[in-house]
């Protein structure tokens, strides 16, 4: 079993590289990848963007993958082998405190994650530690899986959010993650759900998710929510996501806005009393429940996937992302 691997050298540069499976130790396991996506942290690895410290060159990328365990090492469950899965990235320690509180995200012994400083998934196979896997049904659509690590993240702010039935809920911001927001949303059974954006064109989609109100940003938006859950990553959203709220809402930010803008007023969160949670990747429960709520089929991904592409395309992939093309949806590599 051979195959192919890309390998960013440094910003810039890449290769694609004959790739050999390296057998799994004690504790891990051999996944053969089925599809892996490409998002804005992909293309920050290639262009040398992401935050010292959060990246280790030469590096196979790939964090957002779905695949078919081939192999276990010593210690893992044998049972597990032929089985679908998906994968947290973060390689947490299991040892501080905040891991044993389940925020593995937060691990005090620094940051290692799969796809950035450890390899990742755009490779024929990845070997990683088998207690980061999820099983998934015997009938799941892997190429739909390979999303379920931004449908992690948004799980992670679902539950934050803690929409109840009947609450007026919205999303600020229509790509990949806001998609995801619209669903889990939607599977609270809202008494009104609305998307904010920037594009017309995505309001059909938001619609066949679950939305019953769309609206672009220079328009007049209603007020009154009791939950947004902010995806867009500017500081705009994020402001025009508190105004939506009602006094006492709860906001939830997924974005990460440029370093130096100016967000969120802070007279403005104590005086209208709103509870403010923000989200850092997806820890263990997240995870568990982005993977209960796809294998229950509320969840659809398929139509979020406009490009896929082989590995040897890496390069267009990358561009494909990048483009701001508004017929670009999620770009998936099929190794």
């Amino acid at each position: 079993m051979s195959g192919a691997a890309v390998v960013v050298e440094s910003p810039g540069a890449h290769r694609v590289v004959e790739h050999s499976p390296r057998p799994p130790g004690a504790g891990e396991a051999l996944v053969r990848v089925h599809a892996v996506g490409i998002c804005g942290s992909d293309r920050e690895v290639y262009q040398g963007n992401r935050p010292e410290g959060y990246v280790r060159y030469p590096l196979t990328p790939g964090h957002e993958w779905s695949g078919t365990v081939e192999a276990v090492g010593a210690g893992v469950p044998s049972g597990i082998v032929g089985r679908k899965v998906v994968g947290e990235g973060f390689r947490n320690c299991q040892v501080c405190d905040r891991c044993h509180s389940g925020e593995t995200t937060l691990c005090t012994d620094g940051y290692e994650e799969t796809g950035f400083t450890q390899p990742g998934a755009m490779a024929t196979t990845l070997t990683l530690p088998a207690r980061l896997l999820h099983v998934l049904p015997d009938d799941a659509d892997l190429t739909a899986a390979a999303l379920l690590e931004p449908a992690a993240c948004i799980a992670a702010a679902a539950l934050k959010a803690r929409a109840v039935p009947g609450e007026r809920v919205a999303v600020v911001g229509t790509g990949t993650l806001g998609m995801f927001a619209v669903q889990f949303l939607r599977a609270a059974s809202p008494a009104e759900l609305l998307v904010v954006g920037t594009r017309p064109d995505r309001e059909e989609l938001s619609r066949r998710f679950g939305a019953t109100d769309f609206r672009t940003k220079d328009q007049d938006l209603p007020g009154g929510f009791d939950v947004v859950i902010e995806t867009a990553g500017s500081a705009d959203a994020a402001r025009t996501a508190a105004a939506l709220l009602r006094r006492g809402g709860r906001l939830v930010l997924t974005g990460i806005p440029a370093p130096g803008a100016e967000g969120l007023d802070p007279t403005d969160l104590v005086v209208r009393q709103l509870e403010v949670h923000t989200v850092f990747g997806a820890p263990p429960e997240a995870w568990a429940h982005a993977v209960r709520v796809f294998g229950a089929g509320l969840l659809d991904s398929v139509p979020l996937v406009t490009h896929e592409l082989p590995l040897t395309e890496f390069s267009a992939a990358i561009e494909l992302v990048g483009s701001g093309d508004p017929k670009v949806g999620k770009v998936l590599l099929r190794p």
